[in-house]
């Protein structure tokens, strides 16, 4: 008897995802090996900060592990179930960073330079895109990391934000843009 998670479902995680709700560890094991990279990828560019993508993987991990016998497919393949509670993790985060910055506000705000100042080079192009990513819609910076930095294909990515595909290229154009205005801002400083 065939059930729901088998890939002829089209499901490449499925027969995986069974052994780990019959609590398989290696099964477990392999799941964390095959999804880890991009679960830390998308939540580093997300949140900025490697340390907080580790603590959100490693959430997203123990709700795959205790949520493995409940997952059905339906309209998504457990990929994209995964990567969507992810980026919902990096959104509790992403709120609860407001929420302290508006409970406690500093006295004094410091102008001086950095800690880190003379460590990173600020000339890298690449720091300059991480620095524009994080200022800019978080929903912008969740379709561009998705399409651009996980090579996802629209479709995927739209499944994923569960979005229309239309909304999903709006929100790239929308992001493309504050992105180019971002960084032409930062190069006229200069």
């Amino acid at each position: 008897m065939k059930t729901d998670r088998t890939p002829e479902n089209g499901d490449p995680d499925g027969d995986l995802l069974g052994r780990i709700a019959a609590g398989d560890v290696p099964a477990m094991r392999t799941m964390v090996t095959r999804q880890l990279p991009r679960i830390l990828s998308v939540a580093t560019r997300m949140l900025g900060d490697a340390a907080e993508a580790e603590d959100v993987a490693q959430e997203t991990f123990l709700r795959v592990w205790r949520n493995a016998g409940g997952w059905r497919q339906r309209n998504a393949r457990f990929s994209t179930w995964v990567h969507r509670v992810a980026i919902n993790l990096c959104y509790d985060r992403l709120r609860r960073r407001k929420d302290v910055l508006a409970e406690h506000p500093p006295d004094i705000e410091y102008e001086g330079p950095a800690p880190d100042a003379g460590l990173l080079n600020e000339d890298d192009p690449s720091r300059r895109v991480e620095r524009a990513m994080q200022m800019i819609a978080p929903r912008q910076r969740e379709a561009i990391v998705l399409v651009y930095y996980q090579a996802l294909s629209n479709a995927e990515a739209a499944a994923i934000m569960d979005v229309s595909v239309d909304a999903l290229e709006s929100l790239l154009a929308r992001g493309r843009r504050s992105l180019q205005v971002l960084l032409l801002k930062e190069q006229s400083d200069d």
